[in-house]
């Protein structure tokens, strides 16, 4: 399942993977969604701006969770209907003078990382998914127009693959790949032949 490349890379970030293997029947403590929480807020920020900012959808609050559930794309309610954590993680895009903050989806992003990795040093299942209604999310949850809904993060324990549809298992089983280095990295220069 994890075919990574061993290049020095630190464990943590070689076991980490976008499972959607998760127990519904485990909810995660709250104590643990304030470990996710507290690492994503020691990510770096252009400015120290700290353009992220995350709504929490848990077992603690049911019919908020259901009501997000609504909001994510039937393929995605396959299999994150199960997940007993989901998280919104949302970009303030304006600076507090008004200005366009260009790097608020970047930091956002480390900010998630963080708490990816996080979620797999806790031993937890978690998948990133852009697949859910904007809109939805956005007027059931009263969100104001200057955060921008980005992502939603399922998290869960882990859960069988025998538990899930064979079209999920199928997904669970694809290898993890990712492009090779010298398509990636250039040194000094972009190079001439056009890199895919």
């Amino acid at each position: 399942m994890t075919e990574v490349n061993p290049h020095s890379i630190h464990p943590l970030i070689a076991e980490r993977h976008s499972s959607r293997l998760m127990d519904p029947n485990r909810p995660i403590a709250s104590a643990q969604i304030e470990q996710l929480l507290e690492a994503a807020r020691w990510a770096p920020s252009s400015n120290n701006q700290q353009p992220w900012r995350y709504l929490i959808f848990s077992n603690q609050h049911p019919q908020a969770l259901q009501t997000a559930r609504q909001c994510l794309s039937t393929s995605n309610q396959i299999w994150a209907n199960r997940a007993p954590l989901l998280i919104l993680a949302l970009a303030e895009q304006t600076r507090p003078d008004g200005r366009p903050n260009p790097k608020a989806l970047h930091d956002l992003g480390m900010a998630n990382e963080n708490l990816l990795l996080q979620a797999t040093a806790l031993g937890l299942h978690c998948r990133p998914m852009g697949g859910f209604d904007v809109e939805c999310i956005r007027q059931a949850f009263h969100i104001p127009d200057q955060f921008e809904p980005i992502i939603i993060i399922a998290i869960g324990y882990p859960a069988s693959a025998d538990q899930f549809p064979e079209e999920i298992q199928q997904k669970e089983q694809q290898p993890r790949q990712r492009r090779p280095l010298q398509n990636t990295v250039f040194y000094g220069k972009w190079p001439e032949k056009s890199q895919s």
